[in-house]
């Protein structure tokens, strides 16, 4: 049965990918750079190579090498090391450039293995006569996606012919040099740059998912800064299929599709029957894509950037948070018009055509000399397909290399950690730090859709160079913890000195009363006397009515805020801790008591002490006396008469 499901997947997916085109032939473009042999004279001449789709191309720049054929593992497929092949060059030499056949392993794995044995750039020899194709990254698993992240040289497929020429010059001992060059890889008619990227809302895609999210999120400062200023005009594209006729009433393109089968997205967790579904993905792309057209109408097209990471980081599918709800909340936190983005998208049920879907089946079809886009993500700049590792300084390179020359912004033009200050057309001033490009201001304006607590003037907003992004702050040794779009609450030992640790307070006639407690834990809670959530209200509890306080027959009840007073009728004195009036003649009677005893107390103390000090002188003279009579009986005073002897008396 299972095998069955998969079957029947494999096969509707195979028919969605057949239908990109809709209306007309495509045809897919080979991004290419000029090659260059300088030496040996007889193979001298331009030749074509096809870019990688992976690893960073020099983008308006060239490179210098000697070409290396190794002896062996000549298809690259394993590590060079095992081999004892170095490709480093040495001090003052010309960069390695390797040369390597197509076949056995994924393109990628060439190249890795070839960085790691020190190579500067990789030539791989088609092994068939055909026309050049581009090199792309394989459908990554675990393995393969660490190495791919990971490669920063240049590559480029070269043809079968042009590759026997190279490898007959290097085994007759000829020094082969060639010059790489990507200067014209990008067209540079004027002072802006108009670049596209092709993307999607689904991040249950795998590794090509997470690298095109992490990709958006480092390139949004630099991207907003850029369009602010004028430099730069960017679009965002989203891949729709459509279901073929035959189809359009199956189950499967119900559960995909949307407009009755018109526009479509492959299911995300590849399993009909279980999770978010593709017509989810399509919706969410349409409201991306009318995100942008309201912003742009607003003169703000920057806002997209903003609304896409908050989107990943608050409604990721992982979380079940794929919905319109969560959607909603990001809309609104950006100050977005949720009424005109809903009218943009108008309905999915609808049997007829979305102007706005329908414009971006449109846009797949190649134009010009940019191809179809079939892979994603995709980007393009100046009409021309980007090529390379999706990573923010290649980019920015292929983006800058898209000028015409003089007319580059400042941060396209220094090099080096220096901090300078750049004032962008019409804007304000901005400063930039060239290692980290650039920091924005985005907390400006609406606080940046982020939590702020206005009474405490504190803001989960902060601007970095990778746009704004929403943490919880730490204040004061507090640390607030919470998503910093819509909560952040103080926890920890002192959060009660932050604004009341976010907790209900007040205080009247001299009393103050707060649900904060300091214990450690986020939590509120009303004090004594006070009922309600502790964060927005505590309300006074009526303890005559509610607590039946002062119950006693002869007791009058007094509510007062966050107490209660207890009165008692004529001349009886209330007892609280017995809920008791007694009277106020048997009180002074019993003071009258107290004192007597106190006095009676008093003389016995005194009498004890006057007999205790009788006590001593008699002990005390009597001991005199015996002493003294003792020391007689040796020396005898001449002034003594006779001393009674009390120890030698003897009776008969």
């Amino acid at each position: 049965m299972k095998k069955l499901r998969r079957s029947t997947l494999a096969l509707f997916l195979g028919f969605l990918l057949l239908s990109v085109a809709p209306s007309s032939m495509g045809r897919f473009v080979v991004e290419k750079n000029s090659l260059t042999v300088t030496s040996p004279e007889k193979i001298k001449g331009t030749y074509d190579s096809a870019i990688g789709n992976f690893g960073i191309p020099q983008y308006g720049g060239s490179m210098a090498g000697s070409v290396v054929y190794p002896k062996d593992n000549q298809k690259g497929c394993k590590e060079f090391d095992e081999s004892g092949i170095s490709f480093k060059s040495k001090p003052g030499a010309l960069p390695t450039i390797v040369l390597l056949d197509r076949g056995s392993c994924f393109f990628a794995l060439k190249v890795w293995n070839a960085q790691k044995a020190g190579a500067s750039a990789v030539l791989v020899a088609d092994d068939i006569d055909e026309n050049l194709i581009t090199m792309d990254t394989p459908e990554e698993d675990g393995s393969s996606a660490k190495y791919i992240e990971n490669i920063t040289i240049p590559s480029a497929l070269i043809e079968k012919s042009f590759g026997i020429k190279l490898k007959d010059a290097i085994s007759g001992g000829d020094m082969v040099n060639v010059n790489l060059d990507w200067r014209e890889a990008v067209p540079h008619p004027d002072d802006r740059v108009e670049y596209e990227l092709w993307t999607n809302s689904n991040d249950e895609c795998g590794v090509k998912c997470d690298m095109l999210m992490e990709f958006v999120k480092d390139f949004k400062g630099a991207a907003q800064i850029l369009e602010k200023g004028g430099y730069t005009q960017f679009t965002p594209h989203y891949i729709t299929w459509y279901c073929p006729q035959a189809f359009t009433l199956s189950k499967q393109c119900k559960s995909q599709c949307i407009n009755h089968g018109r526009y479509c997205a492959p299911d995300p967790e590849q399993d009909f029957s279980t999770g978010y579904d593709g017509k989810d993905v399509v919706i969410e792309n349409l409201r991306q894509l009318c995100v942008f057209k309201v912003a742009n109408e607003t003169k703000k097209p920057w806002v997209w950037w903003d609304y896409v990471t908050d989107f990943q980081i608050r409604c990721p599918m992982k979380e079940k948070k794929y919905n319109k709800e969560c959607a909603d909340a990001v809309i609104k936190s950006l100050g977005l018009d949720l009424k005109r983005i809903e009218k943009c998208m108008g309905d999915p049920d609808a049997d007829s055509d979305n102007p706005v879907l329908k414009e971006e089946q449109d846009a797949q079809v190649g134009k010009g000399s940019r191809g179809d886009v079939t892979i994603l993500p995709t980007l393009v700049v100046n009409n021309r397909q980007y090529r390379g590792k999706l990573e923010k300084g290649a980019v920015m390179k292929a983006i800058c290399s898209g000028f015409e020359e003089t007319t580059e912004p400042a941060v396209c033009l220094s090099s080096g950690n220096v901090y300078f200050l750049c004032c962008w057309r019409n804007i304000s001033c901005m400063l930039f730090n060239t290692g980290s490009d650039v920091e924005t201001n985005e907390c400006l304006d609406n606080n940046g859709g982020c939590w702020r607590d206005k009474a405490a003037n504190i803001t989960a907003c902060k601007d970095t160079f990778r746009g704004r992004v929403c943490e919880c702050p730490l204040v004061d040794g507090v640390q607030f913890k919470g998503d910093g779009y819509t909560t952040c609450e103080a926890s920890g030992p002192g959060r009660c000195k932050i604004n009341n640790g976010g907790c209900w307070h007040d205080a009247r006639n001299g009393h103050a009363f707060s649900a904060c407690l300091d214990d450690g834990h986020v939590k509120c809670q009303c004090p004594a006397g006070f009922k309600g959530d502790g964060v927005k209200n505590c309300d006074d509890i009526d303890e005559c009515g509610e607590k039946k306080a002062c119950q006693c027959p002869e007791c009058t009840c007094k509510n007062t805020w966050g107490s209660y007073d207890c009165s008692c009728s004529g001349d009886l004195l209330y007892i609280r801790d017995h809920d008791a009036c007694i009277s106020k003649t048997a009180s002074q009677g019993g003071k009258s008591a107290w004192a007597a005893f106190w006095v009676i107390l008093l003389g016995l103390v005194l009498a004890a002490a006057g007999a205790y000090l009788v006590y001593k002188y008699r002990i005390r003279s009597y001991m005199d006396s015996e002493i003294r009579a003792i020391m007689a009986q040796y020396m005898p005073l001449d002034s003594q008469g006779e001393v009674v002897n009390h120890v030698n008396d003897e009776r008969a």
